[in-house]
């Protein structure tokens, strides 16, 4: 693994003085090269940024210090909390995305992201559950790093949950409309797990969105937005683990 230091990006500010680094943001770049992509995060007229770029040769660009504010997060909310580049890293993995021809992440690139996220992980005591996407936390506009990404590896290397139910059954539980206890219990189900969002007791499209984001990260076979019986069988597992909290 290469760390390139000379790829500095002006697109940072300084985190608030009570801001305390808790969270990782994984994205894909969605761009149709890692140069592109490159150029793009450190032009100061674009107003983005990235903590890191991941080439998919595994190739690694430090962009920002970590202890700056990366502009990475846009608009987003994670478990109550808003403004995510203020307590976040953001990692960019090059990847063209839904928009450019979305394949699978190579090997390489993924090893090298582990080995950023242990030292992420050791510098920042990172909780394990606070490893997430782009689409996790705006739901209603982003779609990265999408159902391609290996959350389940991730896991099991200790960034992130994951739940080992069998999500395979496709058998309606809620349709999109549906109003009452069950809607009511789905919504805060996800509202725990940290989305936010939600309608409080209907099942709309705000909802419908929210359901597509945790389908991507955690029942990735079936990214349909319909709340299904597998969906459920997850979302009350990773409910679960959320609600115990980080096991180390």
């Amino acid at each position: 693994m290469r760390l390139i230091d000379d790829h500095r990006s002006v697109n940072w500010n300084d985190r608030p003085l009570d801001a305390r680094i808790d969270t990782v943001v994984l994205h894909y770049t969605g761009m149709q090269s890692g140069k592109e992509a490159l150029t793009r995060l450190c032009d100061p007229e674009a107003e983005v940024s990235a903590h890191y770029m991941i080439e998919e040769n595994g190739s690694v660009y430090r962009l920002v210090e970590e202890e700056r504010r990366a502009w990475h997060a846009g608009v987003s909310c994670w478990q109550g909390r808003e403004n995510l580049n203020h307590s976040s890293i953001g990692i960019e993995l090059v990847n063209p995305g839904h928009e450019f021809g979305y394949k699978p992440f190579p090997d390489a690139q993924i090893d090298s992201l582990l080995k950023i996220l242990d030292g992420i992980k050791t510098r920042h005591e990172i909780p394990t559950s606070r490893f997430i996407g782009h689409s996790d936390i705006a739901p209603s506009r982003k779609t990265d790093p999408g159902e391609l990404f290996p959350w389940q590896q991730l896991a099991a290397e200790g960034f992130g949950v994951f739940s080992d139910k069998d999500a395979s059954d496709q058998t309606l539980v809620i349709e999109k409309g549906m109003q009452g206890t069950a809607a009511i219990k789905l919504n805060k189900q996800l509202g725990i797990v940290g989305y936010h969002g939600c309608d409080y007791d209907t099942i709309g499209d705000n909802t419908e969105r929210v359901i597509k984001a945790f389908q991507a990260h955690w029942r990735p076979t079936v990214v349909t937005g319909i709340y299904d019986a597998g969906t459920s069988l997850v979302l009350s597992d990773i409910t679960k683990m959320i609600l115990v909290g980080d096991p180390e």
